[in-house]
């Protein structure tokens, strides 16, 4: 007796056991779809097709069929048991799908027209028989006629049917405009779909877009339609516009206002421009008009954020204030308007009023933003050469934070033997890492000074903090030159050249002066090496590459130990284009 092959045999022992029962079966199907998920589909098919032949209308075994068949080229060998499948159960809409889609894939229109007919008969007023088939369709690149049976689902069951679909089909054909249309009827039926009618339509290539927001305003019922466009425009980076677009369609008491108000607010920040920050604050303000309860301060708390980083101060102010005098606010929205109030002022230069608001408001505040405040009131002054005032501001605060802010207040005042002191005793950890950075290299800068008194070098830091660069040169040039080579007079020169490096053209022959110096005289202290490479920067910058290398290459070897060297290095590699230029 002639043997069976072992996959044959194995094929006929699965068979003889799911024939009596549905777990035997279950059996059989579990392993045709390990082994189609292993990759052995013919092997897989067969396991299908004789779990069909004991049971023709069993669902995963056709199914299994539609995915595996098509990739052994063998499509046609699922017509026969779909046919069957629905003769034995022609109310079945799950076997219907598969006998339609196959016809389609073996190009039998006619037959999978009879078959969607029958099912739309079978269900009226069901959508699903025309998805199917117009899925069918497009899935073989059949646009056309995917939209004319779409067309004529719609025709059949109403006209707010298939906008989706159409809308997908119509951007895939590069039709924009009518899939806009399409889209703001789906939304206009549906407001939920109007996510992804945005994320779908924003997608449309630049030349486009003003067809798209005309086609969208000449809408008939025009609110759900502009609010498409206005996010379209959003996206587009338009936010201007947006808001112009998006405000009248805001009812005044409607549910669907506010959050239509608050996702064009959400969706405006996500573009992080001063318009976009401004549209956002907008947004927001009338959210708060029509809110009740909570949500008030909530919103006209990030409004205020909104409007200052759109750059209208006086508006965030305005805002903020609302929040901190409304009783119903949230605690926790207020005590964070109290600190951005206050933050604001500071930040505009408006010390008394921030001091005033920071006495009155205190309590409310937390201890964490108390202390914060204190020291940006603190910093402020400082800047602006209010020394008593800053001293004020950190009355008996004995934090290392504190003892780093007196000692940069004893600096500006020329106390240098006292700045060394309270630097040291903060450390390198008060504030900051820009602030640690700022203090410990201004304490490397006054050790080498000898001077417990030197109100001349104070003076020019403290110009130099109020941010008045070119004075500040001159006077470090000018204390500078009450120091010697040995007591501190390369150090203030390298901070003097770094400042008129940023100051132009002639800032920069200034610059090259200053480090030619320093490179000369300077001797074996820290100064050199730094003065040289900064040089080479500078030269770089303007496009003097082979002397830049030249002064790159001797700061590597006459200074081997200094700690500058390893950025001499990497300067040196991406001016020779070794590396690129970050």
């Amino acid at each position: 007796m002639r043997r069976l092959p072992r996959r044959n045999a194995l094929l006929w022992i699965v068979v003889a056991c799911a024939t009596p029962g549905s777990v035997a079966r279950a059996q059989a199907i579990g392993q045709a779809f390990e082994l189609e998920r292993a990759g052995r589909t013919d092997q897989a098919a067969e396991f299908y097709l004789a779990t069909l032949r004991a049971d023709p209308t069993n669902l995963p075994s056709l199914l299994g069929l539609e995915r595996v068949l098509p990739r052994l080229h063998r499509i046609r060998d699922l017509v026969g048991p779909a046919q069957r499948a629905a003769a034995l159960d022609s109310t079945n809409d799950d076997i219907a799908g598969v006998l339609l889609r196959t016809y389609v894939l073996v190009n039998e229109p006619d037959s999978a027209r009879a078959v969607a007919r029958r099912w739309a008969l079978r269900s009226p007023g069901d959508e699903a028989p025309y998805r199917e088939w117009a899925a069918a369709l497009e899935h073989v690149a059949a646009h056309d006629a995917a939209r004319a049976v779409l067309l004529s689902g719609r025709h059949a069951l109403g006209p707010t049917s298939f906008g989706i679909e159409l809308a997908q089909l119509d951007a895939r054909a590069g039709d924009w405009v009518s899939a806009a249309r399409e889209w703001g009827s789906a939304v206009a039926a549906e407001p939920s779909q109007q996510p992804n009618a945005t994320a779908q339509l924003e997608r449309a290539p630049d030349p486009q877009h003003e067809a798209i927001v005309q086609a969208l305003s000449d809408a008939a019922d025009p609110a759900p339609y502009r609010q498409l466009a206005a996010e379209l425009l959003l996206a587009w980076g338009d936010a201007p516009r947006a808001w112009t677009m998006f405000a009248p369609t805001v009812p005044p008491r409607a549910p669907d206002a506010l959050y239509a108000l608050h996702r064009f607010a959400d969706l405006a920040a996500g573009l992080k421009s001063p318009a976009a920050w401004r549209v956002r604050a907008l947004a927001l303000t009338k959210f708060a008009d029509l809110a009740t309860g909570p949500m008030v301060g909530h919103a006209r708390a990030d409004a205020a954020r909104a409007y200052f980083e759109a750059g209208d101060s006086a508006a965030a102010r305005t805002m903020l204030e609302r929040v901190v005098a409304d009783s119903a606010a949230p605690p926790e929205a207020q005590q964070m308007a109290r600190a951005a109030l206050i933050r604001m002022l500071v930040q505009g230069g408006k010390m008394d009023s921030a001091a005033w608001r920071l006495t009155t408001l205190g309590d409310g505040l937390t201890a964490d933003d108390r202390t914060a405040l204190r020291f940006a009131l603190a910093r402020a002054h400082i800047r602006h050469g209010d020394l008593a005032l800053a001293d004020s501001a950190l009355a008996r605060d004995s934090s290392i934070e504190a003892v780093a802010l007196h000692g940069w207040i004893a600096l500006y005042r020329g106390e240098m033997g006292e700045a060394r002191r309270l630097f040291r005793a903060a450390g390198p950890y008060a504030g900051d890492r820009r602030d640690a950075t700022e203090r410990t290299a201004m304490l490397a800068m006054i050790e080498r000074i000898p001077e417990d008194q030197f109100p001349a070098l104070g003076g020019a830091l403290a110009t130099l903090a109020r941010g008045d660069s070119a004075h500040a040169l001159v006077a470090l040039q000018t204390a500078a030159d009450q120091l010697t080579p040995a007591r501190g007079r390369p150090d203030v020169l390298l901070l003097a050249g770094r400042i008129a490096a940023r100051l132009g053209v002639d800032g920069e022959r200034t610059a090259v002066a200053i480090f030619s110096e320093i490179v000369r005289t300077g001797g074996t202290g820290a100064a050199p090496p730094a003065a040289e490479l900064a040089w080479a920067r500078l030269l770089v910058q303007q496009g003097n590459v082979v002397e830049a290398m030249g002064h790159l290459e001797h700061l590597i070897l006459t200074y081997p130990e200094s700690a500058v060297v390893p950025e001499a290095r990497r300067e040196l590699e991406r001016t020779k284009g070794a590396i690129p230029q970050s």
